[in-house]
Order: C-alpha cells, then sequence, then structure tokens
C-alpha cells in the first residue's frame, strides 16, 4: 500500500468471505439493491459486488475511518455496483437511507455492539426493506438445545473484558426481536468456525 491508501485489511473478512458469498448467491439470485451495515473495512463489499454483478451495493458504517477504507477500496476497484460509503449509525432513526432495498446484510456487528444496537438494526431493517425483503446477519450465536463451542465461550469472554455491552447473543432472542418488526425467520445456515448466517424476511 502506497502512503495515501487507505484501505484496511482484516483478516477475518479473507478467511470469511467465501464461505458468506455461497449463501449470498443462493438467497440474492434475484435481488438488485443491497445496502450493507457496518461494511468495516470495506473488503466484504468489494469482494461481493465483483462477484455478484447483477447488484448494486450500498456500503455503509459508523466510523470515519472505516468510512475512508471503504471508499478507498471502491475506487481501488472501481466496480460500477459499488456506491460511496455513506455515514450509518443504527441509533441514529430513522435513518438517512430510506430504501426501498431488497436485502440488508450485517456481518459481525451484532456481538461487538451493544444490544440497543441489534434492536435499531431490526427496527431500521423493517423500515428500509422492501416487502418480502431479507436480513442477513452472520455472526457467532448461542442456540438453546446446542452445545456452545468452547471457541464462541472464550471470544464472548473477551468480548465483554473489553465491553460489558458486548457479547455472543442467544439466536433465539434476536429471532423474537425481529419478529416484533415483521421480521421472520426464513432459515439459518451453519458456517465455519461455529458462526451462523441468520436469514430473516419482511412480511
Amino acid at each position: 500500500m502506497s502512503p495515501g491508501d487507505h484501505r484496511q485489511y482484516a483478516p477475518a473478512t479473507e478467511r470469511n468471505r467465501e464461505p458468506l458469498l455461497a449463501v449470498l448467491q443462493q438467497e440474492l439470485s434475484a435481488a438488485h439493491s443491497v445496502l450493507e451495515v457496518a461494511s468495516g473495512t470495506g473488503q466484504h463489499a468489494v469482494f461481493f459486488a465483483r462477484a455478484l454483478p447483477h447488484l448494486t451495493w450500498q456500503p455503509t458504517d459508523t466510523d470515519p475511518e472505516a468510512l475512508a477504507s471503504i471508499e478507498a477500496w471502491r475506487q481501488a476497484e472501481a466496480l460500477p455496483n459499488v456506491l460511496p460509503a455513506q455515514a450509518l449509525d443504527v441509533l441514529q432513526q430513522p435513518w438517512p437511507l430510506a430504501g426501498p432495498y431488497d436485502t440488508l446484510v450485517c456481518i459481525n456487528m451484532v456481538h461487538i455492539s451493544p444490544w440497543e444496537a441489534t434492536q435499531a438494526l431490526l427496527r431500521g431493517a423493517a423500515r428500509v426493506l422492501a416487502p418480502g425483503g431479507r436480513l442477513l446477519l452472520y455472526g457467532p450465536y448461542l442456540v438453546e438445545g446446542r452445545p456452545t463451542a468452547p471457541s464462541n465461550l472464550v471470544f464472548d469472554a473477551s468480548l465483554r473484558a473489553r465491553d460489558t455491552r458486548w457479547g455472543v447473543r442467544a439466536l433465539e432472542a434476536v429471532l423474537e426481536e425481529g419478529a416484533t418488526h415483521g421480521l421472520t425467520r426464513e432459515r439459518v445456515v451453519d458456517m465455519p468456525s461455529n458462526n451462523l448466517t441468520v436469514v430473516l424476511r419482511r412480511s
């Protein structure tokens, strides 16, 4: 990278992007517009947009450094279907991006933020998704009736040590909260490294 290159790199993105793409290819074959919340470095946005050229991808984040990185990736890749990065804080409602969008994607935010952020995400998704639109959430979850992977327990403890408001969420709590906003469970996909992709549909 040159000194003026603001692109950031997240190793986890390189590890999970291929399994995530496989799910997106199944779920978004008929979609046209995607709003990505908490886009982070921007690596996912350009990778998925390159692989799924029929989609218009709108990346967002609340962190200025992340926004700079997303924009740097967008300019470096020069993909016509990635829109300029926009600032979006899920807690500030209503969101400045009204939509409607066919799909909302949120990767690795639910556990690295307060529970109020997840509530705001679900509330905002219900507002900006078109009827029948999907919300895809990726990350680790605690699942009732399923033994929790030791790695997720360690991860949960490390998150709570960094911020007591963070932590791996119970899948049932997320599904119940989504249902209050008309977002119903469509499917839950097991992913590598004890993660899940949760697919909710707006009624």
